[in-house]
């Protein structure tokens, strides 16, 4: 057995440079490449060398430097294609649950809204009258602000105007009054990188919602967690916020969001 899982130690270590390339933004010179993957530039030339007959990496004959090839294209592609982001989120949800402690539910953007997909409640559950299926606000929810904030404005803005409406109606005060309010408000949850209501959608409940991104930064899902403030931790970056964000991120880079990615989705919903 030990043999078998032992694997070929030079493939490993090959890959450090494919690795390498891939974190780069940009090709990079034979000493920078080795550098990066903790090697030495000889060593690093000899894997490159086989690397270029795979297709796997390529050089330019003008400036010297690698990137990644063709094969490497073919195999990304062929990688994204596959993935189901709903089959990852749920397969992670157990985890997550004992992470955060609380209930747990999968939003994607459905003809009517951010619509609830998938629902995991804990042992500690509380009575939330939500159910697969259900259509959640996009103001007075976690997950609504989150699908309002980095989804194009194109999209929400009809949705946004019938909510402003129908709170000024009934005279609510803990949502935004005007579009300024809305702004500000989904302006924080890009900021933060999450949103989160509190005794806002139902009495007494505290829940937040994770954006999810796909390869090309569009968003693809929202984790939600909810529970009472009896027992819920709202603080950001608490208890329940930290696991939930860091669940979303690694969620969101094993679906082949770049780092760069995850930088530039705040700014261009902002813009949107």
């Amino acid at each position: 057995m030990d043999k078998e899982r032992a694997g070929i130690q030079s493939v490993e270590v090959g890959f450090a440079l494919l690795d390498g390339l891939t974190r780069s933004r940009g090709p990079l010179m034979l000493k920078d490449l080795a550098a990066a993957a903790g090697m030495s530039a000889a060593k690093a030339h000899r894997y490159l060398v086989s690397f270029q007959r795979l297709g796997l990496v390529v050089q330019d004959a003008r400036t010297a430097r690698y990137d990644l090839g063709p094969a490497a294209l073919k195999l990304g592609l062929a990688s994204l294609a596959r993935l189901d982001a709903m089959k990852l989120a749920r397969e992670r949800m157990p985890a997550l649950m004992e992470a955060v402690g609380h209930t747990l539910a999968l939003a994607v953007w459905g003809n009517r809204g951010p619509t609830i997909v998938h629902w995991e409640e804990s042992p500690q559950a509380v009575t939330a009258n939500l159910r697969l299926g259900d259509v959640m606000p996009l103001l007075a929810s976690a997950t609504g602000r989150c699908f309002a904030a980095y989804l194009p404005r194109e999209i929400t803005a009809t949705l946004v105007q019938e909510e402003l409406q129908h709170a000024a109606r009934l005279r609510r005060t803990d949502l935004p009054a005007d579009a300024a309010g809305v702004d500000a408000l989904l302006r924080e949850v890009r900021e933060r990188g999450c949103a989160r209501v509190v005794d806002t959608l139902l009495p007494g409940i505290v829940a937040f919602c994770a954006p999810v991104f796909d390869a090309d930064g569009h968003l693809a899902l929202g984790i939600t967690t909810l529970g009472s403030i009896a027992t819920f931790d709202p603080a950001w970056g608490g208890a329940v916020e930290a696991p939930l964000r860091e669940a979303a991120e690694r969620l969101s880079r094993d679906l082949g969001q770049a780092d760069d990615t995850a930088a530039r989705a705040p700014a261009a919903a902002a813009a949107r």
